[in-house]
């Protein structure tokens, strides 16, 4: 149970893209996604499936990131709750060997070299906290440029759809059937590339962002993980520490 808990965020995201890969199985079976695929004659909505699959394996790259950093952030945890582990030896920080690599670490060591040298003040770690929350989200906010793109690219399509569709009636003659009939045609196709350009954008977009928003609460409750982490266990040990060599 604990091992599930400390993989939720790639756990989750198996699941959520587990259930989204059922669904397009289910849809490829009865047709619609060939029908989609043929019926848009520009193609606007294979590359909002490419651009969503690659979105998708960008969420997953980032996931497994703090998946793990959260391990490593926990086995950090247990090792810095005894503040013995915090103390100096000869000018060289002793965490130096025994906690994990991973971003938490980094910003314990800072910490530590930050407490050593500013003496016995009280230690502040608003900026390093700063640089922390800014490493832990790293490329996150990619999920909302793509989001914002799939959308565009909808309108795009719903844009270029009415453009087609549109587009025979200013040369159309009533009295002649044939052109009647294939202005129909082409006003069909037009309408066609508009609603599943639109329909993929929208699908996409809002998978994307539910992605997103699963690796960002992921990657939030490690930074409050980290907080206190380092407040309860760390500050105050490196506090007493340079009190007590006053």
């Amino acid at each position: 149970m604990r091992d599930i808990v400390r993989r939720g965020p790639l756990l989750h995201w198996l699941i959520f893209t587990g259930i989204t890969g059922f669904a397009v199985v289910l849809l490829w079976h009865y047709g619609l996604i060939q029908k989609m695929v043929v019926s848009d004659r520009t193609h606007i909505s294979s590359l909002i499936a490419l651009l969503y699959i690659g979105a998708s394996l960008h969420c997953l790259w980032r996931t497994i990131v703090i998946s793990r950093e959260d391990d490593a952030a926990r086995r950090s945890a247990e090792f810095v709750a005894d503040g013995r582990h915090l103390e100096f030896d000869s000018g060289a920080l002793a965490t130096a060997g025994g906690l994990p690599d991973g971003v938490l670490t980094t910003h314990i060591r800072n910490l530590a070299t930050k407490a050593k040298t500013q003496g016995p003040s009280r230690l502040d770690q608003t900026l390093l906290l700063r640089g922390l929350a800014s490493q832990l989200r790293g490329s996150n906010h990619f999920g909302a440029f793509a989001s914002d793109t799939l959308m565009k690219l909808g309108l795009l399509g719903t844009i270029v759809g009415f453009i087609m569709m549109l587009a025979p009636i200013a040369g159309l003659d009533a009295d002649n059937r044939g052109a009647l009939k294939s202005s129909m045609t082409l006003m069909s196709d037009g309408m066609a590339v508009a609603m599943y350009t639109t329909l993929a954008g929208l699908v996409g977009s809002i998978l994307i962002k539910i992605q997103y928003y699963m690796l960002d609460d992921a990657t939030s409750r490690l930074f409050n993980f980290a907080v206190g982490v380092t407040e309860v266990h760390v500050v105050s040990a490196l506090e007493r520490q340079s009190v007590a060599r006053r």
